[in-house]
């Protein structure tokens, strides 16, 4: 079968189309012939060699696919044959023709729903979904999201008012992802791009954000404090798109009565994994989850076209002969 193999760690030209061998499922896995790959932000960190590899390379490269199970392993009934399914892999494998998977990481496709658009939305989305249910909005608060136009940023805004939210602030970067970030339903949009975009805000909103879902990290996350509604503010913590975590500690979060939730771990994947059904369901009333189609072999390409922020939706990668 055709895969992308990671070579070594590096740029998107370690992702290299190999031959490899087909997965043959073992006790409660299943393999799924793909039909589409998402490619995600976590999976250039680790390409980077910013983040370990569960395995070193060489190694077939991926965590998600979506498309149909062909086989099934020892102790995994037979109703799983044939299922469409959005599958996580162990952290490697999914770049590929026929995908391995333990059949409780699978989650069905509902019918309606294209392979693309479930896996464009998976990840993205089910991280949203625990995040609103982490945030426990009552209906009256005002939410600021960071990255409001694209990926987790892109769903929190579109959901933030079914879960609760009354007013609902995002950042987002340059001219074209503000336009987005509006459409999506933010009520206000501020350029994160600006060195001093925490004191824009604080000029607009005062001390009014009572939630904070801060996927930028880094020293902006401290500055937002003088923001947030004193003695019920809270921030919910889970990106390093500035390339280090939040810069907050006890100290700055006591005199104000804040609290900051670190949304990371086995026990929050637990929660993002349970939201994975929730959020398929909900794609038919989503924006359109996906941006570009591309052929697998040119993931590197794929990796690319990623790194450059550009993209507002997500990158697919296509096995099949256009492939070849």
């Amino acid at each position: 079968m055709q895969a992308i193999v990671m070579t070594n760690t590096g740029g998107p030209e370690v992702l290299v189309p190999r031959e490899a061998p087909e997965p043959i499922p073992g006790p409660g896995e299943v393999v799924i012939r793909t039909e589409a790959i998402p490619v995600l932000y976590p999976e250039t960190q680790l390409r980077s060699g910013a983040f370990p590899m569960a395995s070193p390379p060489p190694v077939v490269f991926g965590f998600q696919a979506a498309g149909e199970v062909i086989a099934v392993g020892e102790g995994v009934g037979p109703e799983h044959l044939g299922r469409r399914v959005v599958a996580d892999t162990d952290g490697t494998g999914s770049y590929a023709e026929l995908v391995r998977a333990r059949a409780e990481a699978t989650t069905p496709i509902p019918a309606g729903v294209t392979a693309a658009d479930a896996a464009a939305v998976t990840m993205s989305g089910s991280v949203a979904l625990a995040l609103l249910e982490a945030a426990a909005l009552t209906g009256a608060e005002t939410v600021l999201i960071e990255a409001g136009a694209t990926g987790v940023g892109a769903y929190l805004v579109q959901l933030a008012r079914e879960f609760g939210a009354a007013r609902v602030i995002a950042t987002a970067g340059g001219p074209e992802k503000i336009r987005r970030a509006r459409e999506l339903g933010a009520d206000e949009v501020i350029d994160h791009r600006h060195e001093q975009w925490a004191g824009e805000l604080r000029e607009k909103a005062g001390r009014t954000i009572d939630i904070v879902f801060d996927s930028l990290g880094g020293t902006s996350a401290a500055a937002l404090l003088e923001t947030m509604t004193p003695g019920s503010g809270r921030m919910l913590s889970y990106g390093w798109l500035s390339g280090e975590p939040a810069r907050v500690s006890a100290a700055d979060l006591i005199p104000h009565g804040l609290t900051l939730t670190g949304c990371s771990g086995p026990a929050w994947h637990g929660r993002v994994g349970l939201a994975r059904a929730a959020i398929l369901e909900r794609v038919p009333a989503l924006a359109a989850p996906v941006e570009t189609i591309l052929p697998l072999d040119r993931a590197a390409a794929a990796h690319e076209l990623l790194e450059s922020r550009a993209p507002l939706g997500k990158i697919i990668l296509r096995p099949g002969p256009a492939a070849r």
